[in-house]
């Protein structure tokens, strides 16, 4: 199977117990939890089965321990994450509102993730990579974007494929350089994973369809757009296709947008229908969702199977 390299974020989620709490003042508080947008991503490609690693940094620390045991627990080649003495792992406290809407409080450019670097063990890794993932909200220095950059011009240059999950949270989005590595990337990409909104970032219409018949016009092979709990659609050149969501009772909704794109894109490249990556997309995000931290519910191709069977 083609090998998925990813680079970007390491970092540890702790979360605000209850709805509505502050963070201005004293309250309880759960975690730490392994996170990372890029590294949810490649922890859910790795338990799919797929050939998977990641290009990052993390401090010698717990934290840092904490994210590459799971990583590795799940199949994921962590050969290429750097371990900082002196330098702490990356951090995200959020709060959740009574609305659905959360807030979060980075520590990422100033931790271990901002000494991500263009490394012999980067470099060894690009060289194995058929398909290169990129996650928005990676982008967030140069060092990071060099990489990025280095990993799609060599998996281009061997007719590899690479995909773009936009990912942008408001709290990143004004980071000098990130609208022109997004437009980098986005030109370079064979598939485009925007969620909602996202989407017209990068175009001028109004309509979703709209909005991606023009980024196919740009050369993108397919535009899938993530709706949560209504479900996702992939636009091709050749039409439309609707996929509804699998209700389940949500505990949990951070992470489950990676854990889509990682199923689509695993079972993209694996030659599957359109229809049936996008069910089993959905599948991975579904259950992403029923369990407390961002990789908790990441679920094997068997636990995907299975729930996909019992609600056929």
């Amino acid at each position: 199977m083609r090998k998925i390299v990813t680079a970007g974020e390491i970092l540890v989620e702790i979360m605000a117990a209850e709805i509505d709490q502050s963070f201005m003042t004293p309250g309880p508080l759960i975690g730490p939890f392994p996170s990372g947008a890029p590294a949810i991503f490649i922890d859910q490609a790795g338990r799919l089965g797929q050939p998977a690693a990641i290009i990052s940094s993390v401090g010698a620390d717990d934290f840092g321990r904490l994210n590459i045991l799971r990583l590795q627990e799940s199949g994921v080649d962590t050969s290429a994450i750097a371990i900082h003495e002196g330098a702490a792992t990356g951090s995200a406290f959020v709060r959740y509102g009574r609305d659905g809407d959360r807030n979060f409080v980075f520590n990422i450019q100033n931790s271990a993730c901002g000494l991500i670097r263009l490394d012999p063990a980067a470099r060894a890794l690009i060289a194995t990579a058929d398909h290169f993932h990129v996650t928005g909200s990676s982008l967030f220095s140069e060092r990071v974007i060099d990489i990025v950059k280095s990993g799609i011009d060599a998996v281009k240059a061997r007719g590899g494929t690479v995909s773009f999950d936009p990912n942008i949270r408001k709290e990143i989005l004004d980071t000098p350089g990130m609208r022109e590595a997004l437009d980098f990337v986005l030109a370079r990409a064979d598939i485009f994973l925007p969620s909602g909104d996202e989407l017209f970032l990068f175009a001028q219409a109004l309509d979703e369809a709209g909005a991606a018949a023009e980024i196919l016009a740009r050369g993108v092979a397919a535009v899938v757009v993530k709706k949560g709990a209504a479900g996702a659609v992939c636009y091709e050149a050749r039409g439309a296709v609707d996929a509804p969501a699998f209700p389940v009772e949500e505990v949990d909704p951070t992470g489950a947008g990676d854990c889509f794109s990682a199923g689509f894109v695993s079972f993209w490249l694996r030659g599957e229908g359109i229809e049936r990556a996008l069910r089993l997309a959905n599948a991975c995000g579904a259950l992403a969702v029923t369990k407390k931290g961002p990789m908790a519910g990441t679920p094997t191709l068997v636990e995907v199977e299975t729930f996909m069977e019992s609600r056929a």
